[in-house]
Order: structure tokens, then C-alpha cells, then sequence
């Protein structure tokens, strides 16, 4: 599997990086891990505009999922489409929410999506194996771990610490981990990761190489996330940037 950051920005863009989009590719095949404000730009730069075989949404917070809407101009609307529909797996509510914030007015997508509802369990898509599970966040939210001829990638999706949370990054090779918190100051519950906890959890579920991300860099230090994560996680650990490039 190869991962490729297209976004990385925690809750907003930010000025080096749009948010949340995570393109991994394998056989051929191109997946799409969330598709937030602003990465449709950096997608470009990486592949061609049709090239996107499913997407999976972890969930419907616009950091995760806008760009999913400014997506059904390329599908409908290219000179040489429509192209077919592709599947999108994401939370219960998905074709209304991004119907709803593309256009009041032009009903449904399924010319462009084939939307697919996403429950706690495993199931293929492409060459992977997929598995989700709910994690700890103020709506339906799902962590995600990828398998492929015996490699695996984990990524958390938003969340604060839970139990799902380790059991889909048990043992894996690449942990994706949101570090949106400060460690020592008094965050909501519930919510999001701080660098420390990352590395708490990937110590305890035994990952390889612990990726960093969607940092909200207008309210933190990443040198200070960074160190908290190396405090409590003894292996290779890195922030991620747009661009950034991993074989897993």
C-alpha cells in the first residue's frame, strides 16, 4: 500500500494544508480516505480527476467531507462524462448531508455516489480489507484499519482515547493518529487526541511507526506535540505534511 497526505489540517485549513485527505493506493486501485475542505486541489497533484475508485468517510464534519460535494462537478460535469458512480462508504445520513450542502435545490447524487452506510465490521473494498468501528467523538465517527497482503494501516479518524480505537490499531505497521490537543491543559472531553495519548495508544497496541496528524496549527506547537508523542511512544514518530508519501 502506498499512502499519500493530501490534506492534514485539523477542524480548518490551514496555510500549508488543506484538511483531511488520505489517498492510499494498492493494485492499481485508489481509495479515498476522507475528502475535507480543500483537498480536491491537492488530489489533483497526485492523480487525475477520475481516477478515485471508492471513497470512505469517517465522518460528516465539514473538515472530513466537503470536498465530496465540490467532487459531483468533476463526475457530472467534465467535458468527457458523466463518469459512473463510485461507491462512498460513510455514517448513516451521507447522501442527505452532502446532497444538502451542494445544492438546496438538485435532489439526490446517485448519478455520482453509490452510498453505502458504514456499520462496526469488516468487509472488502478493492484490494483491501476493511475494518471500522465506532470511536469516541460527538457524532457518528468511525476509525478506520486497512489490510493488504498482510500489511496494515490504521487510522483513527476524529476521536478522543478508546478501546475500538486499539483494537483497529493492533499491530499495525503505519498508525494515522489525529493529535488535535494539547497535552497538559484542560481540553473538552470526548473530542479529539493530544499528542501524548497518541503515543499512548500506539505503544499499547503495538504499531511500527506512529504518522501524526490533523493538527490545528493556529492553536498549538507541533514541537511540543511531536515531543509528547515521542515521550510515550518509543518508536519512529513524525508529523505528517501535505504531500508526504509512505509505503506501507
Amino acid at each position: 500500500m502506498r499512502l499519500t497526505v493530501l490534506g492534514c489540517a485539523g477542524s480548518f485549513p490551514g496555510p500549508e494544508s488543506a484538511c483531511s485527505a488520505y489517498l492510499v493506493e494498492a493494485d492499481g486501485f485508489r481509495l479515498l480516505l476522507d475528502f475535507g475542505t480543500g483537498s480536491l486541489s491537492a488530489l489533483q497533484r497526485y492523480a487525475s480527476l477520475k481516477s478515485v475508485d471508492a471513497i470512505l468517510l469517517s465522518h460528516l464534519h465539514c473538515d472530513h467531507m466537503l470536498d465530496a460535494c465540490s467532487y459531483v462537478v468533476v463526475r457530472r460535469y467534465a467535458p468527457d462524462g458523466p463518469y459512473p458512480p463510485i461507491p462512498v462508504y460513510a455514517p448513516a445520513g451521507a447522501p442527505e448531508r452532502i446532497a444538502t450542502a451542494y445544492s438546496l435545490d438538485e435532489g439526490p447524487l446517485d448519478d455520482v455516489y453509490t452510498f453505502y452506510a458504514l456499520q462496526p465490521g469488516s468487509f472488502p473494498i478493492g484490494p483491501f480489507q476493511v475494518s471500522v468501528d465506532r470511536v469516541n467523538h460527538p457524532v457518528e465517527t468511525y476509525g478506520v484499519r486497512l489490510e493488504h497482503e498482510g500489511r496494515v494501516l490504521a487510522y483513527s479518524g476524529d476521536t478522543a482515547g478508546c478501546d475500538a480505537l486499539l483494537r483497529l490499531a493492533q499491530g499495525a505497521d503505519l498508525f494515522l493518529c489525529e493529535a488535535s490537543y494539547l497535552d497538559g491543559v484542560d481540553n473538552p472531553p470526548d473530542l479529539h487526541l493530544t499528542g501524548g495519548e497518541a503515543g499512548e495508544i500506539a505503544t499499547k497496541a503495538g504499531v511500527r511507526r506512529l504518522l501524526l496528524t490533523h493538527l490545528v496549527t493556529a492553536w498549538g506547537s507541533e514541537a511540543e506535540t511531536l515531543n509528547n508523542a515521542a515521550a510515550t511512544f518509543a518508536g519512529p514518530v513524525e508529523i505528517v505534511r501535505p504531500g508526504a508519501r509512505y509505503e506501507v
